[in-house]
């Protein structure tokens, strides 16, 4: 757990090398294929109750009851060298660890949304729902600097989706309630203050926070990435970090803030080439004290010669839905739009001038990157890769969001020998999606690699999802 004056909420524990199977098993769950649902997954509504303060059943319980299904507990691995003061162990002998945290579900499909921290440099990555339903996380974009991260899990139905408040509005001194898995112990409750606004704190002399909510609320290590809700159940803060040391000094990034950055996590195959031309701005208002934030997003700006210009959006639109997505921030845009490949048709409704106006956007790659020899790639696996949109791999899994397509392979190669041919796309390697080379690199360059050999990889091939394992990697 890292800390100087202020620490992170993650929570690591050291224990044996020798793990019990369970803990492993099912470490790359890339090839389960992900639902489609026929209707959109629930969304968990903030609203004003005639709930008394001083009453058993009060906000608190509440708020518990009705947001807890979109909150889940993390709970991760990772190799760190051993302590040198181990009579048992050689100095500098790696061990594993185990590490906690919590999450969000910004889309009923499994997407979730934590701390970068909760996921940085792990091996495995496991969720568990409040039914105590478990599932392998592969971890789909990050944001180090935000310290926000996407992560996803395959489920069978729908999960409940929390809805987002404002942290705009805020008072010092008004009730707020955190729900995470502090220390382990899953779907924890507490509740407190708001202690300050706008607090800027240091992590260590490499990291820290602008701006972040301070609050009394007990949090632990193990709450991070976690819901920081006020008493109508109105996520007004992410948790993010604690005073070591300190008596409820609690730490939370603020919504406002986190909305947009989450919104690029969703929007990560603009990175890609697919790309709809639309910049977006996020608006809310509260008519009273008590009642709940109206949210609204708004075109700013549209990008000339995009789909977005093509289809007719004008500056001042207000989004009101994305095919069977209502539109209330910008990350549900971007949900609309997380499984559309280049070149499919999706309604839009807005309302322009007062008025309910329909439109359609086709989205549009952009140019295709030209097939890149990357000399760690080719020499460590043997592969020459390019990459690929959505539409390429389809056919195998309509969740699949891209990836490299290998177009050459070395004979004798690490990759040849692992099976993989000439016109597959590489889809996963481990816990990560690959969507670009960096994705490759990362997980080759990775100081646990061989704690993941013999590596599963995961390829498309002949509209098919196959899997295969790197025995070795140089």
């Amino acid at each position: 757990m890292r800390s100087v004056t202020i620490t992170s909420l993650l929570r690591f524990t050291r224990h044996r090398l020798l793990v019990p199977a369970a803990l492993l098993a099912g470490a790359a769950g890339l090839a389960a294929l992900t639902p489609v649902f026929s209707d959109p997954p629930p969304t968990v509504h903030a609203g004003e109750r005639s709930i008394t303060p001083g009453k058993r059943r009060d906000q608190v319980v509440d708020v518990y009851e009705r947001l807890k299904p979109a909150v889940v507990n993390i709970h991760s691995e990772r190799t760190v060298a051993a302590p040198g003061d181990d009579p048992f162990r050689p100095a500098g002998q790696p061990q594993r660890v185990n590490g906690m945290g919590t999450g969000i579900v910004l889309d009923g499909r499994g997407y979730i949304l934590t701390n970068f921290h909760v996921v940085d440099d792990v091996s495995t990555l496991r969720v568990r729902l409040h039914d105590g339903g478990s599932y392998t996380a592969r971890i789909i974009s990050t944001d180090k600097e935000a310290d926000l991260a996407l992560i996803k899990i395959d489920v069978p139905k729908a999960l409940p989706v929390i809805g987002l408040g404002t942290s705009s509005d805020l008072m010092v001194g008004e009730s707020v309630i955190a729900i995470g898995n502090a220390f382990g112990y899953e779907h924890s409750v507490t509740d407190g203050r708001v202690s300050f606004k706008g607090r800027d704190v240091s992590l260590n002399k490499d990291m820290g926070y602008k701006g972040l909510i301070q609050t009394s609320a007990p949090i632990n290590p193990g709450n991070s990435g976690g819901p920081l809700l006020n008493v109508l159940g109105e996520v007004v803060g992410v948790n993010v970090a604690i005073r070591a040391g300190a008596q409820n000094i609690g730490f939370a990034l603020p919504v406002d803030a986190v909305i947009p950055r989450a919104a690029d996590l969703i929007g990560v195959r603009r990175k890609l080439g697919i790309r709809h031309g639309l910049l977006l701005r996020d608006q809310v208002a509260r008519e009273e004290t008590e009642s709940v934030s109206k949210r609204t997003v708004s075109v700013e700006q549209v990008e000339a010669n995009s789909p977005a210009a093509t289809a007719g959006f004008k500056v001042g639109d207000v989004l009101d839905r994305v095919d069977d997505v209502t539109v209330v921030t910008s990350i549900d845009f971007e949900r609309g739009l997380i499984d559309r490949a280049a070149g499919a048709k999706i309604p839009v409704k807005v309302v322009r001038a007062g008025a309910a106006t329909d439109l359609d956007i086709t989205l549009q790659a952009g140019p295709r990157v030209p097939v890149i020899a990357n000399d760690a790639v080719w020499k460590k696996l043997g592969v020459k890769v390019a990459p690929v949109g959505a539409d390429a791999v389809a056919k195998a899994n309509p969740q699949l969001r891209g990836g490299l397509q290998i177009t050459d392979v070395a004979v004798g190669s690490v990759a040849a020998t692992a099976g993989m041919q000439k016109g597959d796309v590489l889809v996963g390697l481990h816990l990560w999606e690959t969507l670009n080379l960096d994705n490759v690199t990362f997980v080759l360059n990775h100081k646990d690699l061989p704690t993941f050999l013999p590596l599963k990889y995961f390829v498309a091939r002949e509209g098919k999802l196959k899997d295969g394992l790197i025995t070795n990697v140089p």
